[in-house]
């Protein structure tokens, strides 16, 4: 009868949803959390002082960037005067709307939450007047902060302005109310109704997150749910080639005839080759394959400190020139079809200049996703890229061995979309102490990757920094890098809502490459504007048949030049790239199996290197 009655008690909420439960209960819950709270505290000093003191105090050069802005705001105290002036005009406004609505009023929001704006999402934000008031307090202050630092006038660069105000926005969405206890009516509901056992479970969340990180704050965002080859990663195939950087995989054919030429993928080494293969049913490994292509994709190494100073023309050559010969001992066919996603895509770039500058022609077409030749519009990532930040990552990787560590490439991936990424897991983990659910996406997001030191810092510089391929000042091995020289077919796709690689800076390759090319915009972002099967009938993608590269119809200089005369279809771009490589991959041949060619099979996939953990 007792279990009975505490059964009916948890499905029937209160009368006040915000009354304790039981005051008893609550106090010890919170004693164990203020003891666990000091434990948390004792930990991050022990551990603060084991330090060798090797990390840079601001490896982010925050201070530089907001010294720059004061600067600027001293040089016209009057417009921060004006500015303070419209914030109190403002408040004004709220309170007089507030006490007009405690009164019984009707009052239309002073502010309110951008349409895509996750955090304000309980109904108390709206139906109870304290909690509305303290979210439109706070998107007052937040959006005045913002648009106070991006009008102030002076001597800043565009770069300092661009990194103001991604850190001003990071300020911002940190201090939100809906991250703490007292001023976010879900954890506060929670806390009260649960006597606190919310914020026990959470500050142990918390505790397993910094020593699952080593001491770092490593936030799960995927329940463990998931294990490599067996209900993830799962298109069954072969190892066919390995060599220090890559492991190459051939995927069973699944149709009885296939394209001759087959189809060879680098995906991004920032992050591992399976998100081009999820599940059955979002893999597009597996659709590829059904299309009648015959798959191969390089999964890269995990690299340790041994591979530390690979470089970019490492990566290409054992890489993509690598993949080109095994490719072709495997089907004996030469020119060969492939495919670049994002830094993939970049290294592929390249390679395609160097090729054509060496007279060498394996390479039949190239599809890049989500890809970027030209980084002068390169998006928020271009706030982590100056001297001074440069000369501090590696100062860090040479005290790690000479490696970038894959959670600090994680965080700065996650900082690009705190508010999803970042906060809402502190207040699900933490405040309200619940476990992630399991997610495919987030936990392929996690299993990070590190980065050698003499590539990664290539990278940033020459690509980010310096922008040297497109304004043709790059060379691999003496060779200048030309990408005017090539002239392939390429298809090049983009997603509109895309913060790694943003459509405008993609589209500049269509004045870069001086081949046929074929642009599309697909809907949403960086991972599922690419991961898009047909079957799910999800967002939509843009093309302009009128342009297509050759010199009679090039495409013109503007982005939005080319959106005006665009035509938008609904669902996936997957079938639209399938009908432009179908023409370039050759006559249907009997489908090739792994093995069946000169390359023996090493092993099923996904391989081994897949399964590497970074730190």
């Amino acid at each position: 009868m007792q279990k009975k009655r505490d059964r009916t008690t948890a499905e029937t909420p209160p009368a006040n949803e915000y009354a304790i439960g039981d005051p008893a209960l609550f106090a010890r819950n919170m004693m164990q959390v203020g003891v666990q709270s000091q434990r948390l505290l004792s930990d991050f000093v022990k551990r603060q002082a084991a330090k060798d003191g090797g990390a840079p105090f601001d490896p982010l050069n925050i201070t530089g960037a907001f010294t720059a802005l004061l600067k600027s705001m001293a040089a016209n105290p009057a417009a921060l005067v004006e500015a303070q002036f419209q914030l109190w005009r403002d408040f004004m406004g709220l309170w007089e709307n507030t006490a007009n609505r405690m009164l019984g009023g009707e009052s239309k929001p002073v502010v309110a939450a951008g349409p895509g704006d996750k955090r304000f999402r309980d109904k108390d934000w709206d139906q109870n007047q304290i909690f509305d008031f303290i979210k439109q307090s706070y998107l007052l202050t937040a959006n005045w902060m913002q648009d106070t630092v991006a009008k102030v006038d002076g001597d800043l660069d565009a770069r300092t302005r661009k990194r103001i105000a991604f850190y001003t926005k990071q300020f911002a969405d940190a201090i939100a109310p809906t991250n703490f206890v007292l001023t976010n009516p879900e954890v506060l509901r929670a806390t009260l109704q649960s006597n606190g056992e919310n914020l026990v479970k959470g500050l142990n969340n918390l505790l397993e997150d910094i020593d699952r990180g080593d001491g770092q704050l490593t936030i799960r965002q995927s329940a463990d749910a998931f294990v490599i080859g067996e209900n993830i990663a799962t298109a069954p195939g072969k190892v066919v080639f390995r060599n220090a950087l890559i492991e190459l995989l051939q995927f069973d054919p699944t149709t009885a005839q296939v394209h001759e030429k087959p189809l060879l993928i680098f995906p991004p080494w920032i992050n591992k080759f399976y998100i081009l293969d999820l599940r059955p049913e979002n893999s597009f490994i597996r659709w590829a394959v059904a299309q009648g292509y015959t798959v191969f994709v390089a999964s890269w190494v995990n690299p340790d400190r041994k591979l530390a100073q690979k470089t970019f023309e490492d990566y290409m050559r054992e890489g993509i020139f690598a993949g080109l010969d095994a490719v072709k001992d495997a089907t004996g066919v030469e020119k060969i079809n492939c495919i670049g996603y994002c830094i993939g895509g970049t290294l592929l770039s390249a390679t395609l200049a160097y090729m054509a500058a060496r007279g060498d022609h394996r390479v039949n077409s190239a599809t890049f996703f989500a890809a970027q030749a030209d980084f002068s519009e390169a998006g928020d990532l271009q706030v982590f890229i100056d001297d001074e930040q440069l000369d501090s990552l590696k100062q860090q990787m040479d005290a790690d061995g000479g490696l970038l560590e894959g959670r600090k490439m994680g965080t700065t991936f996650n900082m690009l979309r705190a508010n999803d990424l970042i906060w809402s897991f502190v207040v699900s983990n933490y405040l309200l102490g619940k476990e992630p659910a399991p997610f495919d996406l987030l936990y392929w997001n996690a299993d990070t990757t590190r980065m050698p030191e003499a590539t990664h810092l290539f990278y940033l510089r020459e690509f980010y920094k310096n922008n040297a391929l497109a304004t043709g000042k790059m060379s691999f091995d003496n060779v200048k890098l030309d990408l005017a020289k090539v002239k392939i077919p390429i298809y090049l796709q983009s997603a509109k809502e895309d913060h790694i690689a943003p459509f405008r800076t993609v589209y500049k390759s269509t004045r870069l490459f001086k081949g046929p090319i074929r642009f599309i915009l697909a809907g949403s972002g960086h991972i599922a504007g690419v991961i898009n099967p047909p079957a799910a009938k999800k967002y939509q993608y843009w093309t302009n048949d009128k342009f297509g590269g050759a010199k009679k119809n090039p495409y013109p200089p503007t982005v939005e030049e080319w959106q005006a005369g665009a035509t938008e279809h609904p669902g996936s771009w997957w079938g639209d790239w399938d009908a432009w490589l179908a023409k370039l991959s050759g006559p249907k041949i009997p489908a090739r199996k792994p093995g069946s060619g000169k390359l023996k099979t090493l092993g099923d996939a996904p391989g081994t290197y897949v399964k590497l953990k970074a730190g």
